[in-house]
């Protein structure tokens, strides 16, 4: 089993940034894909950017160049670092861990709690 603990979220105005980060712990080993995902009210949970073990990154088209997903892994931690912020990216962020790195959910058997991010207009 994977654990994994979000920190960094916030209240932040439209044009700002912030970086969220996850830190793993348990068997990791078998969750070398790290991916964050979000969730806005009244919205399904939807992809916003993968990494590979060895640094391999995927963004959704609404975050590209916007954010990036970058990751230490001898402190088995992802961030994602989020610039450029928009009132529409307001949601909570979940970071999941799974075998391969894809833009699909079900792929990560392993999720923390979330991370809420507030950007105001």
């Amino acid at each position: 089993q994977v654990v994994l603990v979000e920190s960094g979220g916030g209240l932040v105005p439209a044009g700002g940034s912030l970086r969220l980060s996850c830190v793993a712990s348990g068997r990791t080993f078998r969750t070398p894909a790290m991916a964050w995902f979000r969730q806005a009210p009244g919205k399904e949970r939807e992809f916003v950017a993968a990494s590979t073990w060895s640094g391999g990154t995927v963004y959704a088209d609404s975050v590209k160049g916007r954010f990036t997903v970058s990751r230490d892994n001898a402190k088995k931690t992802v961030y994602l670092q989020m610039s450029s912020l928009k009132p529409e990216d307001t949601a909570v962020y979940y970071c999941a861990a799974g075998p391969i790195a894809t833009r699909t959910s079900s792929n990560y058997d392993n999720w923390g709690q979330g991370t809420q991010v507030t950007v105001s207009s």
